[in-house]
């Protein structure tokens, strides 16, 4: 832009210097005398140069309006173009704000849904985590209550264990004593064994009873009063008197059937252990079982032989035991 202005300059003033020189020779004294034809000159000069001046100024004037209309033109392209320029990027900026503004809203509608899925799930989240903590407290209770209830249940079977032990240990002491006690008899009349914690003392019907009869022998008798006095000697324990036959049927005027004489038998066993020999009652239990349990076949005379027997059952008093279960329940 300097550039363009310093041409212009010197376009203007070169004109105006031309105009001096042409002044200074004109009027300058060459001869130094001054006649007419002198001053006539230099009127003629004077002329010339306002003549020259006034063209040259009008000259300039149409130069400087060209020049003036050529500035502007340009300047009127230039500011069109940049105001095109300006116009693309305003629309391109505009487009960019819309864009964004669509994203923004997108952006905000996006935030705020997730804002209420956060305050759904966080309000869920918190009355599902009450719901646990109750839950888990009353599991915990549950759990207390539980945990106390096998505490205590683990303490009765350790008193039941231990009772059953001193029970096991009282059977197999009585099991030995009454075994001691009846050596002198055969196996064919009388056997003891340890069962189901009891000791079964069996006494054939040859060693207590002629046949058909429920009276007690005295070899019978015998057997009956060692017995006895280990019993006495033994408070803690039950009796139970079994009387059992074969299958051949009975009928006599004493008794109608096996079954009667069955129960005819324990009886006759447990007088004679309460009245000779001075059992307490209470401890004794008298059954009939008739031919109905069996240790043997029928079918056979050695089978009949051993199925005709009484059987005085041994057991410790449960009454411990049953004291625990009772408390327990």
């Amino acid at each position: 832009m300097q550039t363009k202005q310093s041409n212009f300059n010197t376009i203007l003033i070169s004109p105006y210097l031309q105009l001096l020189i042409f002044a200074k020779f004109c009027f300058s004294n060459r001869g130094g005398k001054k006649n007419k034809m002198f001053y006539t000159s230099k009127f003629v000069c004077a002329a010339i140069l306002i003549y020259l001046f006034i063209g040259q100024c009008f000259a300039q004037n149409n130069f400087i309006k060209k020049l003036d209309n050529l500035t502007t033109s340009r300047r009127y392209k230039d500011a069109i173009i940049e105001r095109d320029e300006l116009c693309n990027k305003s629309k391109g900026l505009m487009a960019d704000t819309t864009k964004l503004g669509k994203q923004l809203r997108k952006t905000q509608a996006d935030y705020k849904a997730l804002e209420e899925e956060y305050e759904t799930l966080s309000s869920t989240s918190d009355m599902q985590l009450a719901k646990l903590n109750n839950d888990l407290k009353t599991k915990s209770k549950e759990l207390e209550k539980k945990e106390t209830l096998l505490k205590e249940r683990e303490q009765k079977l350790k008193e039941m264990q231990s009772i059953i032990a001193k029970q096991d240990s009282l059977v197999n002491s009585l099991n030995n004593i009454v075994k001691s006690a009846l050596l002198g008899f055969n196996p064919d009349e009388l056997t003891v064994e340890m069962k189901n914690g009891k000791v079964y003392v069996s006494m054939s019907d040859k060693l207590l009873f002629k046949s058909g009869s429920a009276d007690v022998e005295i070899k019978g008798k015998d057997a009956l009063k060692k017995l006895a006095e280990v019993l006495n000697k033994n408070n803690d324990v039950d009796v139970l008197i079994e009387g059992h036959t074969d299958n051949v049927p009975i009928k006599t005027a004493v008794y109608k059937d096996n079954w009667d004489l069955s129960a005819a038998r324990a009886t006759s066993v447990v007088r004679l252990l309460t009245d000779d020999y001075k059992l307490e009652p209470k401890r004794l239990t008298a059954s009939g079982k008739g031919e109905h349990f069996p240790v043997a076949a029928n079918e056979t005379a050695e089978g009949k032989a051993k199925n005709r027997r009484t059987e005085i059952i041994l057991s410790p008093k449960l009454d411990e035991l049953f004291k625990l279960i009772q408390n327990k329940n």
